[in-house]
């Protein structure tokens, strides 16, 4: 799959107002790691300059030599610790409690990898949580995300949502109106950083231990890939006996467990969809929109989630695509840059379905179309990077949509009139 180059005009999340939440215990070793090789070097850094300046140096303290090496040996064990943490992921719980008790005390700066919620709540100062009405929705969706599907009060909590919404855009008032986004918008941010996690598990259940290690050299993904492709291959064409080294795991453990988080991202990506059209609905995408053209973590797990899962998130960003086309609200470049370089690969690696199509023929006709006009509001520079690493995505993939080549021509004829 292509890589997305960043534009050079490219805002970062902070620069839009936005925070970053760490991804729990890669975020805690990352700090560890750089404050305690910081300071070790700015350490050597003192001593150096020292030497330089008088011509001998100062000679170290036996305090300073025991802290240096202290530094060291915490920083040696934190890099061994994070190896076995990115192998060997921990429970969700654990990793649930790291982010309880590490957001509060560490400003991180951000990475790829993190899911995007807007800071300071609703624009007017209207919150989420600063109404009754407000905050007994709010718990209300937070149930729905905890309960698993399975339960018979599964349904009787969605219809209650459901009906709470439905009568707060019904009685008209701009103060329901307002809770009802603010309430939603948490929702969206709150159900597509759970769903990111859920996918994040399942890759690291059905990954073998061989795949993971191959994962952290250069190219480590496409390594592991081509791994598990061999494996695969050799099991079905090979007796069991013969392919018996390539199966590090028992048969029937990965199974069960990938299979259950699969459901639970499957009945998460349900939830969002649901919660993506009540909020268009409500004439209140934008918001979605934003957290959608930044949620890059989401994208990159969601290439290689189950195609039922799939089919769902392409159905969030096809109706995202089509609010941001309808412009009826000012979108930044940045914006429409950072959607269409995200998600792109993912409708061009997605399976279609046979049965049940993800969309029908006219669907994708009018969804090329939206993706074509806003390709053609960008800049020509980010134009030439959506559309080549579009290029190289629909190469690859077995799919014929979404079919650019309008887009390509025409920026072609563009290119070539700034050389005339």
């Amino acid at each position: 799959m292509a890589l997305v180059t960043a534009s050079s005009n490219l805002a970062t999340p902070i620069d839009k107002g936005l925070i970053v939440r760490p991804s729990g215990v890669s975020g805690l070793m990352n700090s560890i790691f750089v404050s305690t090789a910081t300071k070790a070097s700015r350490m050597l850094v003192a001593a150096a300059s020292a030497a330089v300046a008088t011509g001998e140096g100062e000679r170290w303290r036996p305090m300073n030599t025991v802290r240096y090496l202290v530094m060291l040996t915490i920083w040696a064990n934190v890099w061994v610790l994070r190896i076995v943490t990115d192998i060997f992921p921990p429970s969700p719980a654990v990793l649930s409690l790291l982010d309880f008790g590490v957001d509060g005390l560490i400003d991180r700066k951000p990475s790829s990898s993190t899911a995007i919620v807007l800071h300071g709540g609703s624009g007017s100062g209207l919150g989420a949580n600063s109404t009754a009405i407000g905050r007994a929705l709010s718990h209300i969706l937070v149930i729905l995300n905890e309960l698993p599907y399975t339960s018979r009060k599964y349904e009787f909590v969605l219809s209650t949502a459901d009906r709470v919404l439905t009568e707060n855009v019904q009685l008209g008032h701009a103060e329901l109106l307002e809770v009802n986004r603010a309430v939603l918008a948490s929702a969206f941010s709150r159900t597509s950083e759970l769903l990111r996690r859920a996918l994040q598990r399942s890759s690291s259940i059905t990954a073998t231990w061989p795949s993971r290690v191959l994962s952290l050299f250069p190219l480590g993904p496409r390594l592991a890939t081509l791994y598990d492709g061999l494996r695969l291959c050799l099991g079905g064409l090979l007796p069991s006996a013969a392919v018996g080294a390539l199966r590090p795991y028992k048969r029937h453990r990965p199974v069960t467990a990938s299979v259950n988080e699969w459901l639970d991202a499957e009945k998460l990506a349900h939830e969002l969809l649901w919660i993506t059209n009540k909020l268009r609905a409500s004439s209140a995408a934008g918001e979605a929109i934003v957290r959608w053209a930044f949620a890059s973590g989401l994208a990159s797990l969601s290439l290689t989630a189950h195609p039922r899962v799939q089919s769902l998130i392409v159905k969030i960003t096809v109706v995202l695509l089509r609010e941001l086309a309808r412009g009826e609200w000012e979108a930044a470049t940045e914006v429409r840059f950072g959607i269409l370089a995200l998600w792109l690969p993912l409708l061009c690696y997605a399976s279609s379905g046979v049965t049940t199509p993800v969309l029908t023929g006219m669907e994708r006709w009018e969804v090329e179309r939206v993706i074509e006009d806003l390709v053609a509001g960008l800049p020509l520079e980010d134009q030439e990077i959506i559309l080549r690493n579009w290029l190289e995505d629909f190469s690859a993939s077995d799919s014929d949509w979404p079919n650019l080549s309008r887009a390509f021509d025409r920026w072609c004829r563009y290119a070539r009139k700034l050389l005339c």
